[in-house]
């Protein structure tokens, strides 16, 4: 660059051409989120032929928790606004780091030993990834936290702090069970 370059060379390009990531980041943010908010609505209203509350409460009960039912309506509240959140791209730091902790207490729960088939948890081991990915690369450029000011410049510091608290409070969680 010459000495006489202008002021408006030196200015940052914005560029509102999508790129890879904010054509790739909504769909996995779709998918995610709606298979996390029918996995809550099961829960919560036996909605796609879920158990509803009493049913999960007592699949709850047997896995050990106390207040199977109030654990239910905690597990079914926590995937459906997860999962709303991850799909519109809102509070995604906390939106994919609550299904961090959601999947810990569902690994905890299913974990036989195997990784791979109808025992294996890798279905719960990818969505964990998913939300821990979304947590710290952010939702994107499609997504209503550009609208907030927090949140509009996505840090990497805010995912990892949101899923260390998801990790500290599935952990309590777990440490309630039987």
């Amino acid at each position: 660059m010459t000495s006489t370059a202008t002021s408006r060379d030196l200015a940052p390009r914005h560029d509102t051409r999508p790129t890879p990531y904010d054509v790739g980041l909504p769909v996995l943010r779709l998918v995610l989120g709606a298979i996390m908010f029918v996995h809550g609505t099961q829960k919560l209203f036996r909605w796609f032929d879920g158990g509803g509350l009493k049913g999960t409460g007592m699949f709850f009960s047997k896995a050990g928790y106390p207040a199977g039912e109030t654990m239910a309506a905690i597990a079914g509240l926590t995937e459906t606004f997860a999962g709303l959140g991850v799909i519109l791209g809102l509070v995604t730091p906390l939106s994919g780091a609550a299904l961090v902790g959601v999947m810990i207490n569902a690994i905890s729960v299913k974990w036989a030993g195997s990784l791979i088939g109808t025992e294996g948890v890798e279905f719960e081991l990818l969505i964990a990834a998913a939300g821990a990915t979304l947590a710290l690369t952010g939702p994107g450029r499609y997504a209503v936290d550009r609208f907030l000011p927090v949140l509009r410049d996505h840090r990497t510091v805010y995912g990892a702090a949101a899923i260390a608290l998801s990790v500290v409070l599935a952990v309590v969680v777990l440490l309630l069970r039987d």
